[in-house]
C-alpha cells in the first residue's frame, strides 16, 4: 500500500464513490498510481491508511502538495489540473458553479440517501430505526433519480458538454437498482449509463478497481 511518494496516488475501493475520481483521472490522462483497498479486510481502518486519510474512507488522492479527499473537491481539482482535457467549464464562473452544484447534490443528498441502506449506524443505534432507514431508501433514491432524470437536458450531465459531473453521475446511478429503484422509469439516466459504459476511461477505471 506504499507507492512512490513523488507521484499522484489514488486510493479507491470497489463499488464506492471513488470510481468517479478514478474515471476523471483516466479521462484527463493523469499519471497516477492506483491503490485498491480491501474494505472486507478493513484496510481503510489500518494505521497505514489512516495516516493517509484519517477519515478512513475513499477516495483519497495523494499529491506532492498533500492529500485531497471528498469527491466534489477531487473532481474540481482534476479538471483544474488538466484544463486541456476539457472536463469542466473553467472559463465560465456560472457554468462552473452549476457543475459544483450538481456534484454537491450528488454528494450531500443522493449519496447520503444511499448510505442509509448500509451505513445507518452513522445516525442511529436502535435496530428499529436502522430498519426504518433501510426501508426508506427505495423511496428517497427514487425521488433523487426523478430529479436527476428531469434535469438531463442533453447527452451529458451539463447538457451537450461532457465533464467530471458525468463520472460522478455514472457512479451514483449505478447504485439505483441495488437500492430498490425501478430504473425502467428513468430512460435518460439509463441512456447516460450506457453512453458512459462505452468510454475507454470508464472501462479502464472499472478494470483497475475490480475486486482482487
Amino acid at each position: 500500500m506504499t507507492p512512490p511518494t513523488n507521484r499522484w496516488v489514488l486510493y479507491t475501493a470497489p463499488n464506492t464513490c471513488a470510481l468517479a475520481t478514478h474515471i476523471a483521472l483516466r479521462e484527463a490522462g493523469a499519471d497516477v498510481d492506483i491503490v485498491v483497498l480491501d474494505f472486507k479486510a478493513q484496510q481503510q481502518q489500518s494505521a497505514e491508511y489512516l495516516a493517509v486519510n484519517p477519515k478512513g474512507r475513499v477516495p483519497a488522492l495523494k499529491t506532492p502538495q498533500g492529500v485531497i479527499t471528498e469527491t466534489p473537491a477531487l473532481l474540481a481539482f482534476v479538471a483544474q489540473s488538466f484544463p486541456q482535457a476539457g472536463l469542466a467549464p473553467l472559463d465560465d464562473p456560472y457554468a462552473f458553479a452549476q457543475l459544483q452544484a450538481f456534484n454537491g447534490y450528488l454528494a450531500s443528498t443522493v449519496h447520503v440517501a444511499h448510505a442509509h441502506r448500509f451505513r445507518g449506524a452513522r445516525w442511529a443505534d436502535d435496530p428499529a430505526a436502522l430498519e426504518s432507514m433501510r426501508a426508506k431508501v427505495p423511496q428517497t433514491m427514487t425521488a433523487c433519480a426523478q430529479l436527476l432524470e428531469e434535469g438531463l437536458s442533453g447527452p451529458w450531465a451539463l447538457g451537450e458538454r461532457y465533464s467530471v459531473a458525468d463520472a460522478y453521475l455514472y457512479t451514483v446511478a449505478s447504485w439505483l437498482e441495488g437500492d430498490g429503484v425501478d430504473t425502467g422509469r428513468f430512460p435518460r439516466l439509463m441512456a447516460h449509463q450506457e453512453r458512459m459504459s462505452q468510454r475507454p476511461a470508464v472501462q479502464r477505471a472499472l478494470a483497475e478497481a475490480a475486486p482482487r
